[in-house]
């Protein structure tokens, strides 16, 4: 059994689909199918149920899955190990971020570590899901260490840690009827229009929950992903927003929001199951240690 044989089984097997596995692996769709065949026919059974319309995991597939991640993950450690002693830290790093994580230097930070580390392949993904897709993809292999809003109960299955919080503000247009208040509660806003990022954002999940808490949900009109988008869609009046307070919106009236307990929070995390792998232990280093200090626009 070789290693690319498993790239291959896991490509399919995330993507469901022979072409989307095929254009992740840079590979052309006949030699992914003939990868998948042989590695059937080496182990004596069918991984995936094929049809014209759809690919699907056999339920020998479904148990093969993890323990093909979990070999390939191991000769990966195995390869950086090897790599490291004879010639400087090599291999890979997988990091998700958030569209919008306020005045947190990311590019810095990484240019930090491709400096020590030069060796090391780094491969970013800013998040079009938010922080439950960014959660998924490390629950499941596909990066090693991600920057999350979630709240604490979506965080099973995940090692994180908090490096802040941001409070949430009330976003109005000019003239709003509650423009001239210091403060206000979720209560307050019962019947508005919203504006906000899509679900799965840290921010709208956390949101939708408080306000389904005290029996008023709410009505989300337009969904932008980049917080920096917000100002233009509440000035021309499609609605109001609360937002975790990053600095990030100008031009508008912000109001503080009156809601002890409610804080938007900005975690590091990477897959619970296992230890990390060593570039990513390296980032968190770098995180935590003296030499680079991080300017996140948070409340303690």
């Amino acid at each position: 059994m070789e290693t690319r044989q498993l790239e291959c089984f896991v490509a399919v097997a995330e993507e469901l689909s022979f072409t989307r596995a095929a254009r992740r692996l840079f590979a052309v769709q006949s030699t992914v199918s003939a990868t998948i065949q042989a590695l059937e026919a080496e182990l004596g059974v069918k991984l995936f149920d094929r049809s014209t319309r759809r690919v699907a995991l056999s339920p020998a597939g479904t148990v093969f899955l993890p323990e093909a991640k979990a070999a390939l993950e191991a000769v990966d450690r195995a390869r950086e190990v090897v790599a490291d002693a004879s010639a400087g830290l090599r291999g890979s790093l997988r990091v998700g971020t958030l569209t919008s994580v306020g005045d947190l230097d990311l590019p810095d930070l990484l240019g930090a570590f491709h400096r020590r580390y030069p060796l090391v392949e780094l491969h970013v993904t800013v998040s079009i899901t938010g922080s439950t897709g960014l959660a998924e993809d490390l629950r499941q292999g596909r990066l090693d260490v991600a920057l999350l809003g979630l709240p604490e109960s979506d965080l099973a299955g995940l090692d994180t840690k908090l490096i802040g919080s941001a409070p949430f503000v009330v976003v109005l247009p000019d003239g709003h009827r509650l423009g001239d208040r210091r403060s206000l509660t979720l209560a307050d806003l019962s019947g508005e229009s919203f504006v906000d990022n899509p679900r799965g954002f840290g921010n709208r999940v956390a949101l939708d929950r408080a306000f389904e808490a005290i029996g008023t949900p709410r009505r989300v009109v337009v969904e932008v992903a980049d917080l920096r988008a917000v100002p233009a869609y509440v000035a021309a009046g499609l609605g109001i927003a609360v937002v975790p307070d990053l600095r990030l919106l100008a031009g508008v009236r912000t109001i503080p929001l009156d809601e002890p307990g409610l804080t938007w929070p900005l975690t590091i995390a990477t897959r619970g199951e296992r230890p990390p792998r060593r570039t990513a232990r390296l980032l968190l280093d770098l995180i935590d240690g003296e030499e680079f200090s991080i300017a996140i626009p948070v409340r303690p």
